[in-house]
C-alpha cells in the first residue's frame, strides 16, 4: 500500500461554512492523518497523508466541500510523507 502526502489549498466560499470540520470528518471516516486551517486571505490550507486511494477520495470530497461551500479552485502539491499521526484543525495563519 503506497502512502502519499498531499498539501492542498482551496479557494472560494470556504470560510464560515464549516469547511474545516467537514474536512476533519472526511479524514476521520477515511482514517487519514494531517491538518487543516483557515488562511487570512480567505482560503483553506491542509495536508493529508495515507494510502493513495483514500487520499484521492478525500481530495475529491474537498473539491465539493460541504453544502454551503462554493469551491472555485483547488491546488494540490504532493510531498514526501512526514508521518502525521492524527488529523487536526490548526490555528489560522
Amino acid at each position: 500500500m503506497s502512502i502519499v502526502r498531499a498539501h492542498f489549498w482551496v479557494k472560494g466560499l470556504v470560510q464560515g461554512v464549516g469547511f474545516r470540520y467537514f474536512v476533519l470528518r472526511q479524514a476521520a471516516a477515511l482514517q487519514l492523518n494531517g491538518w487543516v486551517r483557515n488562511r487570512y486571505n480567505g482560503s483553506v490550507e491542509g495536508v493529508v497523508e495515507g494510502p493513495a486511494e483514500r487520499v484521492k477520495e478525500f481530495l475529491d470530497h474537498c473539491r465539493r466541500g460541504p453544502a454551503l461551500a462554493e469551491v472555485q479552485e483547488m491546488r494540490i502539491q504532493y510531498e514526501e510523507p512526514k508521518g502525521e499521526t492524527t488529523f487536526r484543525i490548526r490555528s489560522s495563519i
